[in-house]
């Protein structure tokens, strides 16, 4: 009965079903608890699944499974890794479904140390020759980027199914290994269109686009995902106009479009700012009821934005019936963009009071950025940085430390900025030193200034740090020291670059 609800998404007979199993004297039955488990899990929310859980006496390896899936399958990665952690350490022996979903949340992750620490752990286990195990293995090396291993363990695989050989495939197109995802391509006994598609986007990203086209026409059964790969790859490749007679293409040709469809070739359309063709994909959304779409309103919230229409961006963006965070980043970064800092921090104060919702780190690269453009007070901005630090648990970036710096630069604070830059552990970090350099030009600090091009030349060994800090004492009539930084050049053997003009 409980599976049932599970089926149909039947909440209110789900909770009178928990109700009178408990009146039954069920409460303690590990089976039926599982059940329940798995329903809140899926129908209900986490909070009531994870609750349940730590209510029932003795959870049983199916329990610890169906709440580390649940976490992953809705994107919370980082506690579906933690509980799994924490099955490794009980009296419970993690199993093929406990695996499968820690590498699932490591391949999202790009965690590679910790998916092969799970792998050292799948050995002992003697669980390496499971064909779910090792597919799921091969998938997590290869969003590593770890091809290679990928591969190893394909190669070792004795019972291939067709989920290993798209996975091998796919390992090795997206990590731009096309000749031997090639070689995989025709050994493979029966291909599907996954295998298909995943040949695309590879070629399409990385290879002959032509050659992609090409697969694409001889496929029986094309569906969107293949179409979409090839307006993908011409997006990424800065070929909006391409991509577009692609997508002119597909509509004349009646081919079904999704939101992915619609949302790549709005990124393109942005990436250009084509006001004129961003409408007509617009209203084409429209008639092809995507309308409502989270993914594509946030699509056209960025596609206004980068197009310079910032109060239509704010319009679409105040009647979208849902938004997440992505949408939030999307308009507070446009507002960014466009120069408009007041309204930043006007939208991310009111981003906090959104339920369920809270500021990422992409919120604060805006928020700090909007700091210093609109040249806040300094006390303003070290708040929204603790804040972001102690209430939202966010460790700190180097562009978050940059624009920190660069207002710490407006208002004289560079010898702070220079302790900061150690004390938050970035004293490595190249950027950071440039915009510490970069900021030492408005005021004049030129023992900071030495201080960051010697860092700046230490860590990347270029002329950057020379020419910055050469130019710096121009501005400032320092013509004497200007030409000690070239003699100091030349005497390390650094040559400075040709310059060109691009139009």
């Amino acid at each position: 009965m409980i599976r049932s609800c599970i089926n149909n998404g039947y909440v209110s007979h789900g909770k009178q079903l928990h109700c009178y199993a408990l009146q039954s004297g069920f409460a303690s039955d590990v089976y039926v608890n599982t059940a329940l488990l798995s329903f809140y899990a899926k129908v209900v929310s986490l909070v009531d699944a994870h609750q349940l859980f730590d209510e029932m006496p003795q959870p049983n390896i199916v329990s610890w499974n169906t709440l580390i899936s649940g976490y992953v399958h809705s994107g919370n990665l980082w506690k579906a890794l933690s509980l799994f952690l924490e099955l490794n350490q009980s009296e419970l022996r993690a199993d093929a479904y406990s695996f499968s979903s820690a590498l699932a949340a490591c391949g999202q992750l790009i965690l590679l140390q910790l998916g092969m620490s799970i792998h050292s752990r799948i050995i002992v286990y003697g669980l390496e020759s499971s064909v779910v195990v090792a597919n799921c293995l091969i998938d997590m090396y290869g969003k590593c980027s770890n091809e290679d291993d990928a591969i190893l363990v394909f190669n070792n695989l004795r019972d291939k199914d067709m989920i290993s050989w798209n996975s091998v495939i796919a390992a090795s197109a997206r990590n731009q290994r096309l000749e031997l995802a090639s070689e995989y391509f025709y050994q493979m006994p029966c291909s599907d269109t996954v295998t298909y598609n995943e040949m695309i986007n590879g070629i399409s990203r990385f290879g002959n686009i032509d050659e992609a086209i090409k697969i694409l026409m001889s496929m029986r059964n094309p569906n969107s995902s293949s179409y979409n790969a090839i307006i993908s790859g011409y997006v990424v490749r800065n070929r909006a106009m391409e991509a577009l007679e692609f997508f002119a293409y597909m509509h004349a040709n009646e081919v079904i479009m999704d939101e992915f469809t619609f949302s790549s070739i709005l990124s393109g359309i942005a990436s250009v700012s084509s006001l004129r063709w961003g409408m007509l994909i617009h209203c084409c959304a429209i008639k092809h009821g995507w309308a409502t779409s989270l993914i594509i309103g946030s699509a056209l919230v960025d596609m206004y934005s980068k197009c310079g229409q910032v109060k239509d961006a704010e319009l679409l963006f105040q009647f979208m019936p849902r938004k997440n965070i992505v949408t939030w980043n999307t308009l507070i970064s446009g507002l960014a963009h466009n120069g408009d800092s007041h309204r930043v921090v006007q939208y991310f104060e009111e981003l906090k009071g959104v339920k369920g919702l809270k500021p990422d780190d992409i919120t604060f690269i805006n928020l700090l950025g909007a700091c210093t453009n609109c040249q806040m007070p300094l006390e303003k901005a070290y708040k929204y940085l603790a804040s972001m630090i102690d209430d939202y648990g966010i460790k700190p970036k180097p562009e978050h430390l940059a624009s920190i710096i660069r207002l710490m630069g407006y208002h004289g604070q560079l010898s702070k900025a220079e302790k900061m830059i150690d004390e938050l552990g970035f004293g490595s970090c190249p950027s950071v030193w440039r915009a510490l350099l970069g900021a030492c030009g408005g005021c004049a600090d030129l023992g900071v200034a030495k201080v960051a091009a010697e860092k700046l030349v230490k860590l990347e060994g270029s002329e950057v740090g020379y020419v910055i800090l050469s130019n710096i004492n121009k501005d400032h009539g320092n013509w004497m020291d200007a030409t000690a930084v070239w003699d100091s050049m030349r005497d390390q053997g650094v040559i400075k670059e040709a310059g060109f003009s691009r139009v």
